[in-house]
């Protein structure tokens, strides 16, 4: 699979924020979700890949060109939904269909029209009249019918009805079917790249802590939990991040069989999206350098 996208020590500094030196290839043919907290720096790693902020340190390479001086061109072949809708509300989507016919040299009308239709979009309607789910199942439709390699989705899926999210993630799971375009899906919704994703990255303010396979932090990844004695005799050597409260300790392992079999009075469960990402942000962390 050739790589689609590729980044190289990108940073960028505000006054009270800094997004540490990104490192990634984003191959063909894979969804790659994108986690994080709010503020963790997801919103400008997607945006420092369009060119709509400037960097302050490193490389972004995109279809293997340089972004720098290939921008337009570049944006061709990118589509990008933000968790805002960007269209005029005095538009319909009759309307855009005609702008984007000038913009993009792959639009393709009759797609775009396929999909407001299957997203139930009416064409001549104004979209100051739309809910916001209305607007962002709009703006998807848009990102995909010029035909990009690239997509990049912040918060896509907020606003959508269970029914209608699993449509656009169907569509997802075509669009990467041919192993040509590829997805950077940021989203709070971690039920959604546990369906779709491929792998999963983790934003913990500003910094990549891990970029794991999808199935090996479902099916290998796990949560003990216990007393707090209890705890304190196990190895914490086992476990990449936990967290006390009231009532007992949550512990995240890597190897839910291996701490199985080692502390088999303890119970363990699968652990979700969710439970590491809440683990990684709360909790007691080592080395949160892994990658």
């Amino acid at each position: 699979m050739d790589t689609i996208l590729r980044l190289e020590g990108v940073t960028r500094r505000f006054d009270t924020f800094t997004l540490q030196p990104l490192n990634r290839a984003l191959p063909g043919g894979v969804i790659m979700g994108l986690i994080g907290e709010n503020g963790a720096g997801k919103t400008t790693t997607l945006r420092l890949i369009l060119g709509a902020l400037r960097r302050d340190g490193g490389t972004v390479t995109v279809f293997g060109k340089p972004l720098d001086g290939n921008e337009a061109n570049i944006r061709q072949d990118v589509g990008a939904v933000f968790d805002e809708c960007c269209f005029h509300e005095s538009m319909t989507p009759k309307n855009l269909d005609t702008i984007f016919r000038g913009i993009y040299r792959n639009w393709n009308s009759a797609a775009f029209l396929k999909y407001c239709t299957m997203l139930q979009l009416p064409m001549k309607k104004k979209i100051k009249e739309f809910s916001r789910g209305m607007k962002m199942k709009l703006s998807i439709a848009a990102a995909i019918s010029h035909s990009p390699k690239l997509l990049l989705m912040d918060e896509a899926t907020s606003g959508l009805d269970p029914v209608v999210r699993d449509d656009v993630l169907e569509l997802l799971q075509e669009f990467v079917s041919d192993e040509a375009h590829s997805v950077l899906f940021s989203s709070h919704i971690t039920e959604d790249l546990e369906k779709i994703a491929d792998y999963v990255a983790y934003l913990h303010k500003g910094k990549l802590q891990f970029v794991r396979s999808k199935d090996t932090l479902l099916y290998e990844y796990g949560v003990v939990k216990c007393g707090k004695s209890e705890f304190t005799k196990m190895d914490t050597s086992d476990f990449v991040a936990w967290r006390e409260n009231a009532f007992e300790v949550q512990a995240l392992t890597e190897n839910r069989e291996a701490v199985r079999r080692k502390y088999p009075g303890c119970v363990i469960d699968q652990a979700g999206l969710e439970d590491i990402m809440l683990l990684y942000a709360k909790g007691n962390v080592k080395g949160r350098e892994r990658s």
